[in-house]
């Protein structure tokens, strides 16, 4: 489903260039379930950032389910993204005067789909979170991990290829975020490919393939 030939990312700060990606080779097939982890400056929000198409490389190539991105303008890299990629952030981007199923209906509204379907889908899927019961309460009205799901809802609601979650759990409390990794961990075993970036070694040990990320350069590429 990815791939990435000599990829590489640089930025220019000051006088100094700074290689956030440096010449990196990854496959990731469809299905797989993958914590891509490293210290702070390794280059794994970087990489996600990249897989995500929220910013392009300096050089290499990137595939992403058969589509070649890397010379796509920025319209067409933003269809695909709507269309493959889901997003989870630690912090959760809801809308705070829009409630959960407003919050996940938002990304069919910017596409222009008829007011039933969107409701629809985002009913069934707040439900298959376990918030069926929560559905017209705002942010402010949920827990932290009450809002982390809507978030997630959000992210399927296009039904994406691909799911990316940056710290998905890292504002949560214990109990709340291992309920969060569970509800990941069942869309990837229904067939989403899930990529989760993060530096908790508890959380990379759960996935079946653990990337570890230094300096811009995969340094180890583990299954299990």
């Amino acid at each position: 489903m990815i791939e990435l030939r000599h990829i590489s990312r640089f930025f220019q700060v000051g006088e100094q260039t700074v290689h956030a990606l440096d010449d990196v080779d990854l496959s990731i097939d469809t299905g797989e379930y993958v914590a891509v982890m490293g210290p702070s400056g390794s280059g794994k929000s970087t990489l996600l950032n990249i897989l995500g198409l929220l910013d392009k490389p300096t050089g290499g190539s990137y595939v992403l389910d058969g589509t070649d991105t890397t010379h796509l303008d920025a319209d067409a890299q933003a269809r695909v993204r709507a269309e493959k990629v889901g997003f989870i952030f630690q912090i959760f981007h809801l809308v705070a005067r829009l409630t959960a199923l407003e919050n996940v209906e938002l990304p069919m509204v910017l596409a222009g789909r008829s007011s039933a379907e969107r409701r629809a889908r985002a009913r069934e899927l707040l439900t298959g979170v376990g918030l069926a019961d929560r559905m017209d309460h705002r942010p402010d009205q949920l827990s932290g991990g009450q809002r982390q799901r809507v978030a997630i809802a959000r992210a399927m609601i296009m039904k994406p290829a691909l799911l990316l979650a940056d710290e998905p759990t890292g504002n949560l409390d214990t109990a709340s975020g291992t309920d969060v990794l569970e509800v990941l961990e069942r869309l990837n075993a229904e067939g989403l490919t899930l990529i989760v970036v993060t530096h908790d070694p508890q959380i990379g040990a759960r996935a079946r393939r653990r990337i570890s990320m230094r300096d811009g350069k995969v340094l180890e590429d583990v299954r299990r």
